[in-house]
């Protein structure tokens, strides 16, 4: 049995080094299991270089992105479709998990945040069920915080990030909506907040939840 790591594809040396600690905390968590990363774009291995090379065994291929967007529910099985496998299982991503919001809200307060106002910035999509993700995870925030928690774009859509920050009332603390450091990162870190929470990276409840979304896969029926 296979596990593949869809990740959306970095050239950035710290997001490519956090990866590769990620996939060593899965493969800590599943014993046996062939524990793979393949990635949706920018980078390789992608989807059609590594599954032709893997035995023909069972297949199961967990989206690590935050939000079902153009490569969860348009990409990954067009590229499927393409390889003329049907006998690959693809899972549900990783977003909007309550469990990894609170994996986002550490990293804010390891970050130093106090009493700033929250916005939630993630990477953005222009896809009606990737932005409900967002404010779906966004909710989850406001239930755990007791206010109001805004959600802004780094890259695709609207609202951006800097025009969200830009409109509070007082000093703003970052939550990071995002798996891995890079270029959004940097951008985020750009727009003037006074606190800047780290990606989730390789926090534990990130490879709990892709060993979980894996097993939920292979699990036998009933």
């Amino acid at each position: 049995m296979t596990l593949v790591v869809l990740a959306h594809g970095t050239n950035d040396p710290a997001g490519r080094a956090t990866w590769g600690a990620l996939l060593t905390r899965v493969r800590s968590l599943a014993p046996g299991t062939d524990v793979r990363l393949a990635w949706a774009g920018v980078a390789r291995p992608q989807l059609a270089d590594l599954l032709p090379k893997l035995p023909d065994d069972r297949c199961v291929v967990v989206p690590a992105f935050l939000a079902s967007g153009f490569h969860v529910r348009r990409d990954v099985p067009d590229q499927l479709a393409a390889l003329g496998r049907t006998d690959v299982v693809v899972t549900e991503p990783l977003g909007p998990s309550p469990a990894l919001v609170d994996a986002a809200l550490e990293r804010l307060r390891d970050a130093g945040w106090a009493d700033e106002r929250v916005v939630l910035a993630a990477a953005g999509s222009t896809d009606p069920v990737a932005q409900q993700d967002l404010r779906s995870a966004a909710a989850v925030v406001r239930d755990r915080l007791g206010v109001e928690v805004p959600v802004g774009y780094v890259a695709g859509g609207a609202p951006r990030l800097a025009d969200v920050v830009a409109a509070q009332d007082r000093p703003v603390a970052l939550l990071t909506w995002l798996l891995a450091p890079g270029v959004f990162h940097r951008w985020a870190a750009g727009v003037g907040a006074a606190v800047v929470g780290e990606p989730l990276g390789d926090h534990p409840a990130v490879a709990s939840l892709l060993v979980e979304r894996y097993r939920a896969s292979v699990a036998p029926a009933g």
